[in-house]
């Protein structure tokens, strides 16, 4: 190419997807970048960014050669952040899910989450500061239950503290 070149249209529309391409696939790199995104995330956010769907589709190709896109990679560094910022087991699965994870890498990943018992022990003692009274404990279980943990784990911690649980049902 030059100043001045006269080009064809079939050139014309050649050099077009080859920059829309090379759009798609700059747009692909900012995107993985900035967060863990699976491969069917990336390639919606290209698509919502205005990249045509085959490009798009192709960019997450050459990501995945790269090797910059592992959706089980993805998978377990959303569990490995979860339990890192003490949610529970539910709250990774959410995560999982909103990240367009395949369920296919689910078990691997949440195989790695750590028992939460300590973090829910630390979080009930911060959180009561040694009193028992009924509706701080219920507004306790319930910030737990937001946060993700199972209900039989919450229970437990409360035994362990020698919480009464006999007013809170087994399961919920």
């Amino acid at each position: 190419m030059y100043a001045g070149m006269e080009l064809t249209d079939a050139e014309y529309e050649k050099l077009c997807q080859a920059a829309g391409a090379m759009s798609a696939k700059m747009r692909a790199v900012r995107i993985v970048t900035a967060s863990s995104v699976s491969r069917k995330d990336l390639q919606q956010r290209l698509i919502q960014k205005g990249e045509d769907p085959a490009q798009a589709a192709e960019a997450v190709a050459w990501m995945e050669q790269m090797q910059l896109v592992d959706d089980a990679q993805t998978a377990l560094q959303i569990v490995s952040r979860c339990a890192a910022r003490g949610y529970g087991i539910n709250r990774a699965k959410q995560a999982l899910f909103e990240k367009k994870i395949p369920k296919c890498y689910w078990d691997a990943a949440l195989a790695e989450f750590p028992d939460q018992k300590n973090v829910i022990l630390t979080f009930l003692r911060t959180r009561l500061k040694g009193t028992d009274d009924p509706k701080e404990v219920k507004k306790a279980i319930d910030a737990l239950l937001r946060r993700g943990h199972t209900y039989p784990e919450i229970r437990s911690a409360m035994s362990r503290m020698a919480l009464d649980t006999d007013e809170f049902p087994e399961e919920l």
